[in-house]
């Protein structure tokens, strides 16, 4: 008898680790591919946001370029990591540009993608062509706190227990609020609320807090390649802040929206567009 249970304690706590273990398998992102175009594209979608941000982009573009769209794991309704880490999302985007022998692909990263985009052109310099951010600084913190200082490893059990006990419905009315402090496209906004509404509480906590701790300033210095900044119309008031943290990516180009909230895809189309077929070209 004491085999036996010892047997099944055995199994019971191998299905334990394996049920663990596939959970921290889980991938850092879906990927959805699209043109046939020679250049590859990168596109990283910003907080909480589908791959789908990306439609309108992508679809200008057309056949010219082959976009790879991300999106990330846990984000708008898709499964979620045990642990999700951005260092980890960084390293993973890495092993897929590798894995798919991706030629130096242009990186196109909105909000924390555009974070993402950063780190990546910044710790693999050699392997990207260009980079594009949309509404991103190296340091958001800073723009409101001079003083901010990075933790080497922040705390976000706070940040959980603000999100953790929302419920979907108080979930979705905090989503509701914020999109229309991001973006001035009513219907964008429907979309932007159902992503946010559907991305898993944790994922949402813990990348949130990642993204509010990042400091790029020193380190977007090892970015050689060419750079296109875009950034909302609202950031020109803080213009000298926000070239200072750009100051050591030299090759950076900084442009303002003529009009329009975070989502610039969205709310200034037409010149978005305009400013990413220039700087491909």
């Amino acid at each position: 008898m004491k085999k036996i249970f010892a047997l099944v304690l055995i199994l019971l706590m191998g299905a334990l680790f394996l049920n663990v273990f596939a959970q921290d398998k889980q991938p850092s992102f879906s990927v959805k591919t699209s043109g046939k175009g020679k250049q590859a594209i990168l596109f990283i979608p910003g907080f909480t946001c589908s791959g789908d941000v990306w439609n309108e982009t992508t679809t200008h573009l057309g056949n010219k370029y082959t976009s790879h769209v991300f999106t990330m794991a846990g984000y708008a309704g898709s499964p979620a990591q045990a642990a999700p880490n951005l260092d980890v999302w960084i390293e993973d985007i890495v092993a897929y540009v590798r894995k798919n022998k991706l030629d130096h692909p242009v990186i196109i990263g909105h909000s924390l993608g555009g974070g993402l985009a950063m780190a990546l052109a910044s710790r693999y310099p050699d392997l990207f062509g260009k980079i594009i951010v949309v509404d991103a600084l190296p340091c958001l913190g800073s723009l409101w706190n001079p003083s901010f200082k990075s933790e080497a490893q922040p705390d976000c059990s706070a940040m959980e227990s603000q999100i953790m006990p929302l419920t979907d419905s108080q979930l979705y009315k905090m989503q509701k609020r914020t999109a229309v402090q991001l973006c001035a496209d009513t219907l964008a906004q429907k979309s932007i609320v159902k992503w946010g509404a559907t991305t898993d509480k944790k994922t949402y906590a813990d990348t949130y807090c990642q993204f509010a701790n990042m400091d790029q300033r020193e380190s977007i210095g090892q970015i050689k390649i060419p750079a296109l900044v875009l950034l909302e119309a609202r950031f020109v008031n803080f213009k000298p802040a926000i070239e200072d943290q750009y100051k050591q990516m030299k090759t950076a180009t900084l442009k303002f929206a003529d009009k329009g909230l975070h989502f610039i895809m969205y709310d200034d189309k037409e010149w978005y567009l305009n400013q990413i077929d220039q700087f491909l070209q």
